[in-house]
């Protein structure tokens, strides 16, 4: 079975990410979402497995002891991290991966798979970054101008990554993000490796042709 691509998405809060990369999976088949383990309480609607692995504060430093994350980091004062054997499964199996990390788990990940393709996404402003935290209805005025400041430092990484995607237009940016994932899947070792039968027939002689 051919190898997935790993890509590292990143983002500070109220940018989009999470939009793009649900609209990019509506598009795109062979490509997932790794499912993060977190210690942040479960929202309403969210469903654990689904949105999260949602686990206390003792269970998840006792992964981390055992090695079992791929990358983890704190964030707003809870734990996230991404499981290592469940990434590499599904790279094995041939999928595409997306870590939806912050940029302390991106360095983490890149140092461990240094040919992971990682993307920054950028509000187009401050202003619309604000706008969008104040619209989803979910913090209070003091919690979005914390979700703020730490905006500013998250975005302060950006030139840490291999390509930038500033979503200013949503269908431009998501057009932009499904251009990345199909730019890597046509190079030439991931071409030689899902596309090895077909290669092989067009390059086969065929005495008719003799």
């Amino acid at each position: 079975m051919s190898q997935g691509t790993l890509f590292i998405v990143s983002a500070p809060s109220g940018a989009g990410k999470t939009s793009l990369v649900r609209a990019l999976l509506e598009r795109l088949d062979d490509i997932q979402v790794s499912v993060s383990h977190t210690t942040r309480r479960q929202r309403p609607g969210e469903q654990d497995g689904v949105n999260y692995h949602f686990v206390s504060i003792e269970t998840f430093e006792h992964l981390i002891e055992r090695g079992d994350f791929f990358e983890y980091a704190r964030v707003f004062d809870h734990y996230y991290g991404t499981s290592r054997p469940a990434v590499q499964a599904l790279l094995a199996a041939g999928q595409d991966v997306i870590l939806e990390i912050d940029w302390q788990g991106a360095r983490q990940a890149r140092d461990q798979m240094p040919e992971a393709i990682s993307i920054f996404i950028l509000p187009p402003s401050r202003e619309a970054l604000q706008e969008r935290l104040i619209e989803r209805g979910t913090d209070d005025a003091a919690i979005i101008q914390r979700r703020m400041r730490d905006a500013i430092s998250e975005m302060s990484h950006f030139d840490e990554y291999e390509q930038v995607i500033i979503n200013d237009d949503f269908a431009t940016a998501l057009a932009d993000l499904e251009g990345l994932v199909r730019a890597a899947r046509c190079r030439l070792s991931r071409v030689r490796e899902h596309h090895a039968g077909l290669i092989g027939a067009l390059l086969s002689q065929d005495e008719r042709l003799k």
